[in-house]
């Protein structure tokens, strides 16, 4: 297969979209106290990213969306993380589950996400849940959906909900597909019709509102579950359904931890040229050690983010020119590239906010939320430091673990 070698078009993604996260972003920036105190993006800004359409970037154009490529998603995130990375978060959550629409029946797909503009699929695990076959009078078949799940980030804005549930069949026993694996299916609910618990008093991240959510003995119709598997129920051509929601996810993810890191670069230097330290006879800006750091930190962002965009332009290339869905090597460098971003972000963050001083400790200043929200997001599933593990297995030819991948 050709290997791309990137050029800056391929590189910056759609203008045009990219457009419509930058006209947003003072606003997102603005609003950014009220999204901390209150825990939820509040309906003004609601109204503008719906205006926007950027929570259709990744839904099928049949359905109303965008179906834009993997590296406008990214620079949009990244927009939007620089002024607020709850809403980055939401909006880069809201994407990756709007896939969905991928794998529905085509009147379920219009149901859910055509005829609402202001549709928006949330969804998160859940330890212990289940779905059992049945078969209503009324409704035809479907399950019977118990169970509770959380992180559910966008949730209370959230049109419809996500339940993913190991599957059980009438009388009790574990429905086993031809994999020998007990089958798992993704349920489809109303948002309305589940019962909330409010559980989310985290450090950072704390405007994504990713409570809890519950249902009981819950009916849902067959044809409102879906399996995310390209082979079998995949109802889209376009090359961006080879790509699996996974691979989505770590992208916007990785986005909103580069936008929180280029904004807190940002407001360092403003720290820097004008801050003089206690004891100190000059800006903190002439401090050889604060220079060196701050360099190395601009180029530890930038080669992470380089990195990531000339290895997206690559699989896109591939994946649209030739079809087939992502392999496992592509599927690999993702992964590496992704959580790499995220930890030079962190990086980044944690010199400025300590360079900083006693200035980033209140809540008033701009590093002292980017610094708990970049903390938060390597802390969740796509930041974690064992991808590694699994990269670095598969490179040496050991047994690697890809369920994340």
């Amino acid at each position: 297969m050709d290997t791309l070698i990137p050029s800056a078009a391929s590189l910056a993604g759609d203008p045009a979209v990219i457009a419509r996260a930058e006209a947003l972003r003072p606003a997102i920036e603005a609003a950014s106290n009220d999204i901390e105190k209150n825990r939820r993006l509040p309906p003004e800004l609601l109204d503008k990213l719906h205006e926007a359409r950027l929570f259709r970037l990744l839904l099928p154009r049949s359905s109303n969306g965008i179906e834009t490529d993997p590296i406008t998603f990214f620079h949009v995130i990244e927009t939007i993380a620089r002024g607020d990375a709850s809403t980055a978060w939401c909006v880069s959550q809201g994407g990756g589950c709007s896939m969905t629409a991928a794998y529905l029946d085509p009147p379920v797909a219009h149901e859910i996400f055509g005829n609402d503009p202001r549709a928006v699929l949330a969804w998160g695990p859940g330890p212990k849940v289940k779905a059992i076959e049945c078969l209503d009078d009324k409704r035809g078949a479907g399950y019977r959906v118990t169970g509770v799940w959380a992180f559910a980030s966008g949730g209370r804005h959230a049109t419809w909900l996500g339940a993913h549930c190991p599957i059980y069949k009438a009388d009790g026993a574990p429905l086993i597909g031809p994999d020998g694996r007990q089958v798992e299916r993704t349920m489809l609910v109303p948002a309305a019709e589940v019962v909330w618990t409010d559980i989310w008093n985290t450090v950072g991240l704390r405007g994504t509102a990713s409570d809890q959510y519950t249902l009981n003995d819950h009916f849902v119709r067959a044809d409102h579950s879906i399996t995310r598997d390209f082979e079998k129920e995949c109802r889209e051509p376009g090359p961006l359904y080879r790509m699996s929601a996974m691979s989505c996810y770590e992208v916007g993810f990785s986005g909103v931890a580069l936008g929180i890191a280029r904004a807190s670069l940002d407001a360092f230097i403003d720290v820097a040229r004008n801050k003089v330290p206690r004891g100190a006879k000059s800006p903190l800006r002439d401090n050889a050690v604060v220079q060196s750091n701050a360099a190395q930190a601009e180029v530890n962002i930038r080669a992470a983010r380089a990195f990531l965009l000339q290895a997206l332009a690559d699989i896109w290339h591939t994946i649209a020119q030739h079809g087939g869905k992502l392999t496992v090597d592509q599927r690999i460098t993702i992964r590496m590239a992704s959580t790499n971003a995220i930890h030079k972000a962190r990086e980044a963050v944690d010199f400025a906010y300590n360079a900083a001083g006693a200035s980033a400790i209140f809540g008033s200043h701009p590093l002292e939320r980017r610094f708990r929200d970049v903390h938060t997001v390597t802390q969740q599933l796509q930041g974690r430091l064992s991808h590694f593990e699994t990269v670095g297995a598969w490179m040496l030819g050991a047994d690697a673990d890809l369920t994340f991948v």
